[in-house]
């Protein structure tokens, strides 16, 4: 059986997945109305996009996969927040991601994972997730 142990020989893993990846979060209202801006996290050279979405929403996440042999790098992140309606930067921001080590499954079970995770802020760009409550 898969993810089992016999006689305790081996440790028990489950097969929880995940990437390395620097996630920054954001609560839509903060930036209007529904897609009202559209939100860009860069991690070195690698992007990825999507809009703000609906202020109904109790917060939406932009993830930049990076390959798991990236260890625990310290990397450039940047930010650009832009009007969907005038295509004016609202925000732009850039700081140093820390990788910090993930293991999903315990740590004598693969993957190994390195992550960080920003909120992106209408006025302070990005800064810490912490006290952030992340759940609706």
């Amino acid at each position: 059986m898969t993810g089992c142990s016999l006689l305790g020989q081996d440790a028990l893993c489950t097969k929880a997945d995940d990437d390395s990846r620097v996630s920054a979060v954001w609560q839509p209202a903060d930036f209007g109305g529904s897609d009202a801006a559209k939100i860009r996290l860069c991690v070195n050279s690698r992007c990825e996009e999507q809009s703000s979405g609906s202020p109904d929403d109790p917060f939406l996440s932009l993830s930049v996969q990076l390959p798991d042999s990236v260890g625990a790098s310290t990397l450039p992140v940047r930010l650009t927040v832009t009007s969907a309606k005038s295509g004016a930067t609202v925000v732009e921001d850039t700081t140093r991601a820390r990788l910090t080590e993930r293991h999903p499954n315990g740590t004598s079970c693969p993957p190994t994972v390195w992550t960080a995770t920003f909120r992106a802020h209408p006025d302070k760009g990005l800064t810490s997730t912490k006290g952030m409550k992340l759940q609706g």
